[in-house]
């Protein structure tokens, strides 16, 4: 992304004096590159960084306040027009003018949104949307934000500023969100590559690149952050992974905004992944832009010390240029980057000209640039034993429209050659912004965006077996997603989507693209999807949880629900675990063990001892064909009163329904509050579950399931959907009924037995814990009981003696009490929470009396609750 002083220097890059495209001198495919090494820092060739350090988790850094400030307002990135080939005065040779009719559809895993309008402050465009899949998480960047998502998508680090990463760093890559960011999986050493430009708005330099590599598998831990200088501005940094080396390649630009050349650095891997002094080797093509260096895909690595590739468009509607880039770490002056070669190629027209925008959307004059003069993102290497194959597209012009123009290329005596090539424009609407990738068996994929004068811009996929007649996506186009709308006023798009390959099972596809949900410039969302070819996938099954992270006190617990998911039609059976729990936490599965398609749900319970702070749990599943888990961040803080407290609920004599706060609970400074949120509740008996759940006992027994959304706020309650709904009958027996909260009830028989249930139900669905309706204790005949949470249960004997009590596993029900409870019917002496209550001057203790009645609010509960059939007495539904 660009600030306005470098749009408007990149403005004046010869754009008034160009009608048409720009058209490239006889003979520039042979062009001769500056072989010396670019003066990158006070050091010309092999330069070190400015600065390195390693950060806090990631997951930390997301949560300060800097990391979701809202950006300064920007106008669009105004990226400056590439040197590229003309027209090429013929029709494309290659073009697919027709929807594939393959058997078998690729099959839609996940689709799901990402950054954008909906959850993060958008104050520029476009997004560039990009993303990286790892071994659980997916990560994608956008032009200045990023955010981390387990594969189920659920969110685990929610959008925040892509500057907050190097928080702490210092200089401008602590100070300057700038954008243009990606991220990257490295496959070999499973770690995430990312960088960010920064000090764009400096239009005299120097000028930064801030590149980070994490310490490990998981995107929301620690990350080696590194600075790097120019003295011309890296504009457009793409980074691909290579054995040995991370590449990066710009397109460079002086200060007064003049194309000084497309240039690519390798950065010193080796030391990176330790975190120690890493330098880095660069060279620059004088005339040629948009430079792509070969990203590795699969688990092969390329032979043995082969060089890096690097691939642009060709100096004629003919070629495509071709650089082969050696590293050598140990005697940097043996470095060398050789090139161009043409590579010989059917010949194109570059969409729009290369140059303006020239695709249309419905219901707005305002057409989008097509961003042709340059390679789209990624140039996506695989090695599969038998050959090498690189995979890559470009937007051109056909007809009145645009399509994609795709390659695989495929090594051959160390230099790539075509070996298929194919423009598909199956129909006359734009195709354009596209990438493409190649699973293990070969198949390729292909995303772009789609739109027409009558639709809006899209997000669209089609695909090809290996097996499929060269040159033809035989996949029936499939639109991952449709806009609801147009992008007005700005022409600029994004500048590149990412199509990236699951590690875990090498045939997953996820790709990232942009749409709009409404119209408007400044309101655009990014969207994420998983799918397959079909035929490529094992059958097997992979884990998700939802919600993907959660935060729990200790003393506490939180539940998640857990899915394991199918991948080719599995149908197995997983038995479930959890491994890397902080100390004193458990972890307990419902059921145990699912079927592939099934859920559970986990409950993670902390000890009043468990240590504050964040861990990273793994939950995994075990099956007939492996392994499989997923990341899921737990955050353990101590335990602390909200305000106002949690609501009590209570009929009073006219059958309204009050909701109770009490303001203060901590240091009782302040009072209680009420208000009649409902009427018809008279003759229930209603129990306060705590978070604005509350049960109904009616005349019957039928106990009844109800929330109000609206607990911690004043006016009438906003009832949840399911609220009335019956979940248990027979409970008309029972003398006591209380809630310990998260769905913990207490109830005592006319025998004085404790039975301990737990509610697991969403909406009001009839679902609770295996063992609900266990006597977890005697001699419970009190003059009253109250449940605090926590498992703590408070007992008021006649003579008014306080007891007190804590079930140490509230959420499992296992009858396991603290040392001092007065439990299973043991003398008041032994029971170290005894006390006879005394009463502070003048401060009551508890609610005032009620005021008279008035009209329930606007909006509450004006029903009784309502019945359906029921089930067994004494039992649970």
């Amino acid at each position: 992304m660009l600030s306005l002083k470098r749009r408007l220097a990149v403005a004046g890059l010869g754009l008034a004096a160009v009608a048409g495209p720009l058209a490239v001198p006889a003979g520039a495919h042979a062009v001769t590159l500056t072989h010396s090494r670019i003066q990158t820092g006070p050091h010309a060739g092999s330069t070190p960084e400015i600065h390195h350090d390693t950060s806090p988790p990631l997951a930390d850094l997301s949560n300060t306040s800097a990391a979701r400030l809202p950006g300064r307002p920007q106008i669009p990135d105004a990226e400056g027009p590439l040197p590229h080939p003309g027209p090429s005065g013929v029709a494309d040779p290659v073009v697919q003018g027709r929807q594939g009719a393959a058997g078998l559809p690729m099959t839609i895993l996940r689709s799901f949104d990402g950054i954008g309008s909906a959850n993060y402050p958008v104050s520029y465009i476009p997004p560039d949307p990009n993303a990286a899949v790892g071994t659980t998480q997916v990560f994608e960047i956008v032009n200045a934000a990023l955010a981390v998502y387990s594969k189920n998508g659920g969110t685990i680090l929610a959008p925040f500023n892509t500057n907050a990463l190097w928080a702490g760093f210092g200089g401008y890559c602590q100070t300057d969100n700038a954008g243009d960011g990606t991220v990257t999986w490295d496959r070999i050493h499973n770690r995430w590559l990312i960088q960010q430009f920064a000090n764009v708005n400096s239009t005299t330099g120097s000028y930064y690149e801030c590149v980070a590599i994490s310490t490990g598998p998981d995107a929301t831990g620690t990350y080696h952050r590194y600075a790097y200088q120019f003295s011309d501005f890296p504009d457009y940094p793409k980074t691909a992974v290579w054995p040995g080396s991370y590449f990066v390649t710009y397109n460079m630009f002086s200060s007064a905004g003049a194309f000084v050349g497309g240039r690519v650095c390798a950065m010193d891997q080796t030391s990176m992944l330790i975190g120690a002094a890493a330098s880095q080797q660069c060279f620059t093509s004088t005339y040629y832009g948009g430079l792509l260096a070969g990203d590795m895909d699969g688990s092969t690595p390329p032979p043995a010390g082969e060089d890096e590739t690097v691939v642009a468009l060709g100096g004629t509607a003919t070629s495509l240029a071709v650089w082969r880039f050696h590293v050598d770490w140990a005697n940097p002056a043996n470095s060398a980057f050789t090139g161009p070669a043409p590579l010989t190629v059917a010949p194109y027209t570059t969409a729009c000209g290369g140059i303006g925008p020239c695709v249309p959307q419905a219901a707005t004059s305002e057409r989008l640039d097509a961003l042709s003069d340059r390679l789209m993102y990624r140039l996506a290497y695989r090695n599969f034993g038998d050959h090498e194959s690189l995979v890559v597209s470009h937007s051109v012009a056909i007809g009145a429209g645009t399509g994609m123009r795709w390659y695989e290329l495929r090594m051959s005596g160390g230099h790539p050659a075509v070996h298929q090539q194919g423009t598909y424009a199956p129909d006359s609407s734009f195709r354009w912004m596209g990438s493409a990738a190649q699973d293990k068996a070969g198949d390729i994929v292909l995303g772009y965006s789609q739109s027409s004068g009558v639709s809006f811009p899209s997000i669209r996929i089609t695909g090809r077996n290996s097996s499929d007649p060269p040159g033809t996506m035989t996949q029936p186009e499939a639109t991952l997603f449709t806009g609801s709308g147009s992008q007005t006023t700005y022409s600029r798009w994004g500048d590149y989507t990412s199509m990236s390959i699951d590690p875990t099972d090498d045939c997953t596809f996820w790709y990232t693209d942009e749409y709009q949900p409404a119209f408007g410039s400044f309101n655009w969302q990014t969207r994420l999807a998983a799918f397959q070819m079909p035929g490529c996938v094992t059958p097997t099954f992979s884990i998700g949880t939802q919600p993907a992270a959660r935060t729990v006190s200790v003393g506490r617990a939180v539940t998640t629900t857990v899915s394991a998911t199918a991948i080719g039609g599995d149908t197995e059976t997983v038995a479930l675990t959890a491994t890397g729990l902080p100390a004193g936490t458990t972890a307990t599965f419902q059921p145990s063990s699912i079927s592939v398609g099934g859920t559970a749900t986990l409950t993670l319970a902390a000890s009043p001892t468990t240590p504050v702070g964040t861990y990273q749990v793994t939950v995994s599943g075990t099956g007939t064909s492996g392994t499989h888990g997923t990341a899921f961040p737990l955050t353990v803080t101590t335990e602390t009163c909200t305000t106002p407290s949690v609501p009590l609920y209570q009929p009073d004599i006219l059958g309204q329904l009050r909701r109770w706060s009490y303001a203060s609970p901590l240091d009782g400074t302040s009072g209680w509050t009420q208000q009649a949120i409902g009427i018809g509740w008279g003759g229930l008996t209603v129990v306060s579950g705590g978070d604005g759940v509350l049960y109904t006992i009616d005349s019957l027994g039928n106990l009844h399931w109800y929330q109000d959304d609206n607990f911690a706020g004043t006016g009438g309650a906003s009832w949840s959907a399911g609220s009335g709904s019956l979940i248990g009958t027979g409970w008309g027996g029972l003398t006591t009924v209380v809630s310990g909260g998260q769905g913990v009830i207490y109830g005592i028989d006319p025998s004085g037995n404790l039975r301990w249930y737990r509610y697991l139900g969403t909406n009001g669905s009839a679902s609770w814990a295996p063992g609900s309706g266990t006597t977890i204790g005697t001699g419970w005949s009190f003059a009253k009981v109250v449940a605090g949470g926590s498992g703590v249960i408070y007992a008021v004997k006649s003579s008014g003696a306080l007891l007190w009590y804590r079930e140490l596993n509230p959420l499992a029900g296992s009858a396991t009490w603290a040392a001092a409870s007065c439990s299973r019917g043991t003398p008041a002496a032994r029971c170290g929470g005894t006390a006879t209550p005394t009463r502070s001057a003048g401060r009551p203790h508890g609610p005032t009396r009620a005021r008279a009645p008035t009209r329930a609010a606007a909006g509450a509960a004006t029903r009784a609750p309502r019945t359906s059939p029921g089930v067994s007495p004494h039992e649970p539904a």
